[in-house]
């Protein structure tokens, strides 16, 4: 053979050694990669306050731009049934993730202190979070100086009413000890005044001083503005957001962004304010995106999309009973009935649910099977590498095999609506068939008839006078019928028995699994320990404004 054919071929057979090197090389990046992006990926979960399924364009509106969240949804994998049946993490929940930087950002909402004004308790560093910035209550009317009061009326009323019975009762000993009818010492009737006194200064720093006591900012066990100032809160919480993101890039972190919008008193930056076509409302939602969209575009600068698992969600439906004379202030539920507070009518529990992962999850992908904010909860502590408490029963169920398209059904087949501590419905998800049955057994009574919503109060009652207990229960068929419009009649054959004989035996069931625990937002917990409240300066007349810059972790 010429030396020139054999060193032909000697060429040939090192480019091809070459070319099949550099495919080996490649497939074993890409199986490094696939690994690193399936292993441990970053958790970010966002979370509005009150927003309506029907607000945004990735689930039918066409009159608001919402185009970040749009994005994250066709990116993503969107979800139809996905219901607030309880809060997105409780305390001591983020304890159960392993191996990454916690950080709460925005609204805490689950109590502070149990004994004393600094014990902390209750408080995100205590309960798995390794940083927290942002509200340790709720935003309220009462937090902006020119909003009526929101707190409720009635609570007022009874504490007005018990100060004044212990008034009289103290001026009644008073007399009686002054026209030496009872024989007892003035020093036990200074000690009974003063305990009068007290409480009625408590009574009027809670709530005349609502302000400058609930809306306040904490950085971690520090409170850095007391009141805070409103226009700039949501900014600081994405400051502080975007920061956490930027130190903890080599990951992998957990970062929840509780949002302040869009919950009244909907205080929108003078950027949005007039560009929407739905008032004050619609400029807080468009608000409430682009605050999305900046968070979303802190992961992509630092290369974290493909590694990053992002949730987006809202903690109920829209407050159909913010209102503002006969200006609507909550948002829209779309097709459902009822909203926020109305136990388990459609509108106040079906909110938006939508995952992003690159590369994991299948990006467009719509799945209606019932879904609840209390699989969020094992879904992160599986992909953390942890492991759910053995001590009690879990509600929640993990997403993954759904959400990647491993599972076609949901997890669940019962699912439970409580208003506060009253369970109202259930719902029945048929594994064989699919089909959807909701059971009414308590709704609130709606007034004036035909407004959709308990007008001229905050919220629906969740029992007593305001509320009808249905006896056979209301049954629909959410498959055909989900906007709850045609309830079935007892009389319509067995259908109605055995769905809702099935239904009351799960009720049953899980009614039994429940333990009481204490109800931190009692009456005697609200009227009784005023000094529970985080100060900075003497107490009442707490009062601070201290360097809101990002702290470091």
């Amino acid at each position: 053979m010429a030396p020139t054919a054999q060193r032909r071929r000697a060429a040939h057979a090192a480019r091809d050694s070459l070319n099949l090197l550099l495919i080996m090389c490649l497939l074993l990046k890409t199986c490094e990669l696939k690994s690193a992006n399936t292993s441990k990926p970053n958790i970010l979960l966002i979370m509005a306050d009150d927003l309506g399924i029907g607000d945004l364009g990735c689930y039918g509106n066409d009159t608001l731009r919402t185009p970040n969240i749009d994005q994250l949804a066709e990116e993503g994998v969107r979800l139809t049934q996905h219901l607030a049946a309880a809060p997105l993490c409780t305390p001591s929940r983020a304890a159960f993730l392993t191996g990454r930087h916690a950080f709460r950002s925005g609204k805490w909402h689950q109590g502070v202190n149990c004994a004393s004004r600094n014990d902390h308790c209750h408080h995100p560093l205590h309960h798995g979070f390794d940083y927290f910035y942002g509200m340790p209550f709720t935003l309220v009317n009462d937090c902006h100086p020119d909003r009526p009061p929101s707190l409720d009326s009635g609570l007022r009323a009874r504490l007005w009413l018990y100060t004044q019975i212990m008034a009289l009762g103290v001026l009644t000993i008073v007399a009686g000890k002054a026209c030496r009818l009872i024989s007892i010492s003035w020093k036990l009737v200074l000690s009974v005044a003063t305990l009068v006194l007290l409480f009625f200064t408590s009574w009027y720093a809670s709530f005349g001083f609502v302000r400058r006591w609930n809306c306040i900012l904490m950085r971690n066990h520090e409170v850095t503005e007391q009141p805070m100032v409103l226009e700039r809160a949501a900014s600081l919480v994405l400051k502080e957001a975007v920061s956490f993101i930027a130190r903890n890039k080599q990951g992998p972190f957990l970062l929840f962004v509780s949002l302040l919008h869009v919950h009244i008193p909907l205080v929108t930056t003078e950027r949005f304010l007039g560009k929407s076509r739905h008032g004050l409302y619609g400029d807080n939602v468009e608000e409430m995106d682009w605050l999305v969209g900046e968070i979303l575009n802190a992961v992509e600068e630092h290369g974290l999309k493909n590694t990053t698992l992002t949730y987006f969600t809202s903690d109920h439906g829209g407050h159909l009973q913010a209102r503002d004379g006969h200006v609507q202030l909550g948002g829209w539920n779309g097709i459902y009935r009822g909203g926020k507070g109305m136990a388990g009518w459609e509108g106040g529990i079906r909110v938006p649910g939508i995952f992003r992962w690159p590369g994991v999850l299948p990006a467009g992908h719509v799945i209606h099977e019932p879904t609840s904010l209390m699989d969020v909860f094992p879904t992160v502590v599986q992909l953390a590498g942890g492991q759910v408490p053995q001590d009690r029963v879990i509600d929640g169920r993990s997403l993954l095999p759904l959400l990647r398209g491993d599972a076609e059904r949901s997890a669940h087949e019962f699912l439970f609506h409580y208003c506060g501590q009253y369970l109202h419905a259930a719902r029945w998800h048929e594994k064989d068939s699919g089909r959807l049955w909701k059971v009414h057994y308590t709704t609130p009574d709606f007034h004036p008839e035909g407004a959709g919503a308990c007008r001229g109060s905050s919220m629906c009652p969740c029992s007593g006078a305001g509320v009808t207990h249905h006896d056979p229960p209301l049954l629909f068929d959410l498959s055909g019928d989900p906007s709850e419009a045609r309830p079935l009649s007892p009389d319509a054959g067995p259908v109605y028995r055995e769905v809702v004989a099935r239904v009351g035996r799960a009720v049953r069931e899980h009614r039994r699994s429940v333990r009481p625990v204490p109800e931190q937002l009692s009456f005697q917990n609200v009227a009784w320990k005023p000094w529970l409240q985080p100060c900075c300066g003497p107490f009442p007349f707490c009062a601070c404004s201290r360097d809101a810059d990002p702290g470091e972790t």
